[in-house]
């Protein structure tokens, strides 16, 4: 019988003022009846249309099927046919732009929880399945290495472990994971989850070497002289950008790539941990998407009194995920829309006082789609602040570029690739926002699992 239930099974998470001063995830995950109630919503549609939402193509329909039945193992191997990371990206994909976005029922009402049942079957399977060992998976006698151990590096590894490669994975840092140790807070996505994602694949044969700095300990070409035959480069975007406005080289200005990164990465949010952070009472984050969210949420839990989200256009135009926005509010955030920082204030010390601003009206769209702001005349004013993050993206790391010989870039400045994530070097593949620019970690992972499939094919040939 097919539920015509408008709103999604509300998800568990701790409550607002709790949770803003502590790092435990948010959100607490769907029971075993929650999942099969929510489940059970799903219209079952003939030309399934979540599952051209999803940019790894999950069989969507079918492993909900299974979750309404009570049958989460089998729901977890459907979905494992295509996602190396499911526990991950349950959490952290923007749904309701991709799979749900697509949902009939989001029509006339709230689209199935494809997420939160994702992420529900992928806890439920490492809780009861999680001990089980895994065995190494019988080689080709072909090395292929893969640079960067973000969510596009070890979904392509994935892949070709499962055909046999043998795959070594370069990572700059010191810690696996990219952006989702480094980038994600642990409130959004614990970091044990991304480290037992990792172990799946060292359990299977994927070998990983961190401090590794590739173009500068080693280069592309030297690894292929040292007998890989494919390289897979997945390195990201994580080049900060400024606003090159007076004051930013004031104390206590920083990029949320650094912020987060000392939180995250360098446990800067635990006490037994000396990480070098600095605590301030009134924090500004320039920007509105996720990472502007991430860094004022862990302001907020790192003790402040007040944190601003400054952003030049509205509501409507804010690019982070609904459910951070919601979150970010109920957590105390402040919002001051259609609003533009023009200058940082510091006093005699060189230290931080304030941030001035300009008031904004959006005007007619710009090339983007999205209606230009535009300054009121007069409008400046200063809100007090003592640190400012700014988060108005990133850009891309041409070190592998400018070290690789011959290897050409595209229009945006990145690696450039053809369909199949083939650089104009043969052998040689890339994906990811290294190619793209940043962008979401489910888009990434479909660029690795691309690249996979394309490196398999030129191997193979």
């Amino acid at each position: 019988m097919i539920n015509l239930v408008r709103e999604k099974n509300p998800m568990p998470e701790q409550a607002p003022d709790v949770r803003n001063k502590n790092f435990l995830e948010v959100c607490t995950g769907y029971t075993e009846e929650m999942a099969i109630r929510e489940a059970m919503r799903c219209l079952k549609c003939r030309k399934k249309p979540c599952t051209t939402g999803c940019p790894v193509m999950i069989k969507i329909p079918d492993f909900i099927a299974k979750v309404a039945e009570g049958d989460f193992e089998a729901a977890y191997q459907i979905i494992s046919e295509d996602s190396s990371l499911p526990a991950i990206c349950g959490r952290v994909c923007p749904q309701e732009n991709q799979c749900e976005g697509n949902c009939v029922h989001a029509k006339k009402g709230e689209a199935v929880g494809i997420g939160r049942l994702e992420r529900f079957v992928a806890d439920w399977h490492a809780a009861n399945y999680g001990d089980v060992e895994i065995q190494p998976v019988e080689g080709n006698g072909h090395k292929v290495a893969v640079i960067g151990a973000g969510p596009a590096g070890l979904a392509c590894a994935g892949d070709l472990i499962n055909k046999g490669y043998e795959v070594t994975v370069f990572e700059a840092l010191h810690k696996t994971g990219g952006v989702l140790v480094y980038g994600i807070p642990q409130f959004r996505l614990p970091k044990e989850i991304v480290a037992a994602e990792v172990a799946k694949l060292e359990a299977k044969g994927v070998k990983f070497v961190t401090n590794a700095v590739v173009g500068r300990a080693i280069t592309v070409d030297e690894l292929m002289d040292e007998g890989f035959e494919s390289v897979f480069i997945g390195t990201g975007a994580g080049l900060p950008s400024f606003m090159n406005i007076p004051g930013e080289n004031l104390i206590g200005v920083c990029s949320a790539n650094e912020y987060l990164t000392r939180i995250n990465l360098m446990k800067a949010y635990l006490p037994e941990y000396d990480t070098p952070i600095m605590h301030a009472d009134k924090i500004a984050i320039v920007g509105g998407g996720n990472v502007a969210m991430d860094a004022a949420r862990c302001a907020k839990r790192m003790g402040a009194s007040e944190v601003y989200i400054i952003y030049r256009r509205s509501m409507d135009e804010l690019p982070a995920r609904a459910e951070e926005v919601h979150h970010a509010k109920e957590e105390g955030i402040i919002f001051k829309l259609l609003t533009n920082p023009v200058e940082i204030k510091g006093n005699e010390e060189g230290i931080v006082t304030g941030i001035e601003c300009v008031t904004m009206e959006l005007g007619e769209p710009d090339a983007s789609g999205r209606r230009k702001p535009v300054v009121v005349e007069g409008s400046n004013h200063i809100i007090p602040v003592d640190m400012v993050i700014m988060s108005i993206g990133t850009k891309l790391n041409t070190l592998i570029l400018d070290t690789t010989e011959n290897l050409e870039a595209n229009k945006k400045g990145g690696i450039g690739t053809d369909d199949e994530a083939a650089t104009n070097r043969p052998g040689i593949f890339a994906g990811g926002d290294a190619v793209t620019g940043a962008a979401t970690v489910i888009k990434a992972m479909g660029a690795g699992k691309k690249a996979a499939k394309g490196i398999d094919e030129y191997l193979s040939k």
